[in-house]
């Protein structure tokens, strides 16, 4: 019910949780029986409410197998005991605020901060933070960094990176290619980062007659301003049904990636 988002009749349920569910305005009704408008995800030893599948709504709050690489990369990438400590984070299209929680539960003392243009998936970080037992996490309604004051020692995303017709706030990237909110992401660790700060980058990219647009451009960003980067593919070939989608003529293959880079001190 709440984890593969199957309906189901009203008994399965024991009476308070279905009461409590009800009053909050999470199930809907299907057919005979039921189904919930929510999902809970494990990762990370927690777990996430999430929009249920299939995200479809304008307003979905995703959750998949690309946010478990995301807390992959940004785990991975956080200092150890002797680097600079993290005194402020953030998660740029924070969604459930996977990436968000994950900063905030290794860096106890650090302001974090979730952004996201969708209200529900500022409520789910918000809701996520609780249950991971985290204080140190706010959300905070804004586009990219633009509502934001301030540097920040680490900057985080998996922003929408698709092609989508439909333009979906959780999947369309914009720009060429569906690079427009990943390229923002560079510019903004460019301009935002502190020095020796972080920025962290999970992003889809097309590949076109091998060649790697995104990362082309991504590393003229970079290099302007002034910062180390590092990239590589961490999938060659993904969403490979996309690719009889009129916005992915040009692709040979989608691949997945890890942009990160770093600001001199």
């Amino acid at each position: 019910m709440f984890g593969w988002s199957r309906p189901f009749r009203a008994g399965v349920l024991p009476p308070d949780t279905f009461d409590r569910a009800q009053r909050a305005g999470v199930l809907a009704p299907h057919e005979d029986g039921w189904r919930s408008l929510i999902r809970f995800s494990s990762l990370d030893d927690e777990l996430f409410v999430h929009s249920a599948y299939p995200t479809t709504d304008v307003d979905a709050v995703f959750f998949g197998p690309d946010t478990g690489r995301l807390v992959d990369a940004v785990t991975a990438s956080l200092p150890g005991g002797h680097d600079r400590p993290i005194r402020r984070a953030v998660d740029i299209g924070c969604g459930a605020g996977a990436g968000a929680i994950a900063i905030a539960k290794r860096a106890r003392g650090a302001e974090v901060i979730g952004v996201d243009v969708n209200p529900a998936a500022l409520r789910a970080t918000a809701l996520n933070a609780r249950l991971a037992g985290v204080a140190n996490v706010a959300s905070r309604a804004s586009d990219m960094l633009r509502d934001l004051a301030g540097d920040f020692d680490l900057i985080v995303s998996n922003p929408p990176f698709m092609v989508d017709a439909a333009e979906r706030a959780y999947r369309h990237g914009g720009g060429p290619l569906g690079a427009g909110l990943p390229l923002a992401c560079v510019d903004a660790a460019v301009e935002r980062l502190a020095p020796g700060g972080a920025l962290v980058l999970f992003t889809g990219v097309m590949v076109i007659e091998g060649e790697t647009p995104f990362r082309d451009e991504a590393a003229r960003r970079l290099d302007a301003g002034g910062l180390a980067w590092s990239y590589r593919e961490v999938d060659p070939d993904v969403y490979g049904e996309e690719l009889d989608n009129p916005g992915y003529a040009q692709a040979d293959r989608i691949a997945l990636a890890v942009l990160t880079a770093r600001k001199e001190t």
